[in-house]
C-alpha cells in the first residue's frame, strides 16, 4: 500500500513521520501530485492560518491532486488544518474557499465560547464517540483524550460528525464523509491513542471506504 504524506509547505511533517515510522506505516512526504494521485491513501497535515494554507495548497498544485484523489475514492485524512481545509469555506481573516469536500465552514471560537475558556483551545480533551461503527473512532470503548490546538471550528456539519469535543461549544473533533476523514486534533501528538487512529487509518486490514 502507498501511504502519501502531502508537503505544500504547511504541516508538522517531521513528527507526524516519525509517528507513522514508529507504528510501521510505509509512508512517503511527497511535493509531487502525480505521487498524491498514485496514492492509496493520503494525509493532509495543516498548521497555521486557513488562507495561508489554503493558498499554498493550490499554488503547489497539490490543490487539484489531493481533490481527483479524493473523487476517486481514495481514502484522505485531514489534520488540523489539513481537517478544516476539506470543508467549504473559512471566516478566518477574511473568507477563504476550502475543497469543498465536506459541507460546513469554519468559524472562530472567540464569541461562541464562555469568556473564561482562552482561545486557543490548547491541550488535552476527551472525545464523545458518535459512531461505534466508524472506522477511526469506533475502536475507542471509554472516552479517549487527544491533543488539540486551534482557534476555529468546523460548523453547520454535524451529519458527518463521528467524535466530537466540549470546549464550551460542542466541537467537531472527528469527521467523516465516505472515504473522507477529518481530526481536528492532532493524532501525532496524542499519545497511544492518536498512534492508534494512525494505525486504523494506514492498515491494509481497515475498510474505509
Amino acid at each position: 500500500m502507498k501511504l502519501v504524506v502531502v508537503d505544500y509547505g504547511c504541516g508538522n511533517l517531521f513528527s507526524l513521520l516519525c509517528s507513522l515510522r514508529y507504528i510501521g506505516a510505509d509512508a512517503s512526504v511527497s511535493a509531487d501530485p502525480q505521487e498524491v494521485l498514485s496514492a492509496d491513501r493520503i494525509i493532509l497535515p495543516g498548521v497555521g492560518a486557513f488562507g495561508d494554507a489554503a493558498d499554498l495548497l493550490e499554488r503547489s498544485g497539490m490543490k487539484e491532486a489531493v481533490l481527483a484523489a479524493a473523487r476517486a475514492g481514495k481514502p484522505l485524512l485531514g489534520i488540523c488544518v489539513g481537517m478544516q481545509l476539506l470543508f467549504e469555506r473559512s471566516y478566518e481573516f477574511g473568507v477563504h474557499a476550502g475543497l469543498g469536500l465536506l459541507p460546513g465552514e469554519i468559524r472562530p471560537l472567540a464569541g461562541r465560547i464562555p469568556d473564561y475558556l482562552p482561545v486557543p483551545h490548547m491541550g488535552w480533551n476527551k472525545l464523545l464517540i458518535h459512531r461505534q461503527d466508524d472506522p477511526l473512532v469506533g475502536q475507542f470503548r471509554t472516552d479517549p483524550y487527544f491533543y488539540f490546538v486551534h482557534s476555529f471550528y468546523a460548523c453547520r456539519c454535524d451529519r458527518y460528525v463521528t467524535a466530537s469535543a466540549d470546549y464550551g461549544v460542542s466541537i467537531p473533533a472527528v469527521v467523516r464523509k465516505g472515504a473522507v476523514y477529518g481530526t481536528q486534533f492532532h493524532p501525532e501528538k496524542s499519545g497511544e491513542n492518536g498512534l492508534s487512529l494512525l494505525r486504523a487509518f494506514t492498515s491494509e486490514g481497515v475498510r474505509l471506504a
